[in-house]
C-alpha cells in the first residue's frame, strides 16, 4: 500500500489543491483585494465615530464586528455583480482576461447566487449594527453596480466620478454602524477626501493601462480627451482635495494638517514631474503616491481616534 505522501501523483489532484483552487476562484470573483482596501476607510469612519462621541470600545464591539462582516460581504457582492456584467470587456483587457468569470472557471448562475446571498447577509449584518448603516451599504453597492457598472462605465468619461461615490461610502458605513447620525462635519470631511482622492488615483491607472482601456472601448478620460485634459483635471481635483482637508477642522486640526500636507505634496509632485518625465512615469509616480496618501491619511485617522479614546 502507498503511503499518504504518495497517494496523489499530481498535487493538483489533491483535495487541498482543489480547495485552494476554489478559494482562488472565489477570491478573484469577489475581488478580495478591493474588499481589503475598502475596509480601511470603513475602519477610519468607524474609529472616528468612536472618538468623536466618546464611546467605549467594549460596548460597541458587536457593532464593530457586524460592520466588518457586513461591509466585506456587501463590497464582495458588488464586485461579483461587476465581474458578471463586465465579462465581455474583461476578456479584452490584459489584466482582467484571466478572471474566473471570463475563463468560465465559475458559472454565471453561481456568481449571481453568490452575489445575492452575500447581499442579503451583508445588508442584514449592517442592519443589526444600525439601519442607517445598512442603507449606506445598499447605496454603495447600488451606485457601483447600476450607475457605474451598467450605465456610465461604457458611455461617458465621467464614469470615474460616478464610481467614486460608491468608493467613498465605506466611510459612512463605518461611522453609521457606531453612530447613526450623519450631521457631524468630520465624517463628511472624510467622505469628500475619499471621494476626490479616487479621481487622480484612477486617472493614473487609466494612463498606465491606456492601451487596454482603448482596446476594450472603455471611455476613460485619457483615452477620450488625451493627456493634457487628464493633467489639468487631475490638478483641479488635487486642489479640491487640499480644500476638503479643512472639513476635518471642527474635529481636529491635527488631522486637518496631515490631510493638508499629503494633498499639497501630491499636487507638487504632479506639477513638478509633468514637464520632466514621460506620461507613463508621471502616471506611475502619481499612482504610487495615491496609495501612500490613502494609507498614511486613514492610518493616521485610525491611530489618532484609538489613542484619543484611551486618553
Amino acid at each position: 500500500m502507498q503511503s499518504n505522501a504518495n497517494i496523489y501523483t499530481n498535487v493538483e489532484d489533491s483535495p487541498t489543491a482543489e480547495k485552494e483552487s476554489w478559494l482562488s476562484i472565489l477570491s478573484q470573483t469577489v475581488k478580495v483585494g478591493i474588499i481589503k482596501s475598502n475596509l480601511i476607510p470603513m475602519l477610519a469612519g468607524l474609529t472616528l465615530a468612536l472618538y468623536t462621541y466618546h464611546y467605549s470600545l467594549l460596548p460597541k464591539l458587536p457593532n464593530i464586528i457586524l460592520a466588518f462582516i457586513g461591509s466585506a460581504l456587501v463590497i464582495g457582492a458588488a464586485c461579483a455583480y461587476n465581474n458578471l456584467y463586465d465579462r465581455d470587456i474583461d476578456a479584452v483587457m490584459e489584466r482582467t482576461k484571466n478572471r474566473p468569470t471570463v475563463t468560465g472557471a465559475i458559472k454565471p448562475a453561481t456568481v449571481m447566487w453568490l452575489a445575492i446571498i452575500m447581499t442579503i447577509v451583508g445588508l442584514g449584518a449592517l442592519y443589526f449594527a444600525s439601519p442607517l448603516s445598512s442603507l449606506m451599504g445598499f447605496l454603495g453597492m447600488f451606485f457601483y453596480v447600476v450607475p457605474y457598472t451598467m450605465w456610465t462605465k461604457r458611455r461617458t468619461i465621467y464614469n470615474t466620478e460616478v464610481g467614486s461615490i460608491s468608493g467613498a461610502i465605506p466611510t459612512l458605513i463605518g461611522w453609521t454602524a457606531i453612530k447613526p447620525d450623519l450631521s457631524h462635519p468630520a465624517i463628511w470631511g472624510l467622505f469628500f477626501i475619499m471621494l476626490i482622492w479616487q479621481m487622480p488615483h484612477f486617472y493614473a491607472i487609466a494612463l498606465r493601462k491606456y492601451d487596454e482601456y482603448k482596446a476594450a472601448n472603455v471611455p476613460m478620460l485619457p483615452v477620450v480627451k488625451g493627456m493634457k485634459r487628464t493633467y489639468l483635471q487631475t490638478n483641479i481635483y488635487l486642489v479640491l482635495l487640499i480644500a476638503s482637508s479643512f472639513l476635518m477642522a471642527p474635529l481636529s486640526w491635527g488631522l486637518t494638517i496631515v490631510a493638508l500636507i499629503l494633498g499639497v505634496i501630491w499636487l507638487i509632485l504632479s506639477l513638478r514631474i509633468y514637464n520632466k518625465a514621460d506620461t507613463k512615469k508621471w502616471a506611475k509616480t502619481l499612482f504610487i503616491f495615491s496609495l501612500i496618501h490613502m494609507t498614511a491619511l486613514f492610518s493616521t485617522v485610525i491611530v489618532y481616534s484609538l489613542i484619543g479614546m484611551f486618553l
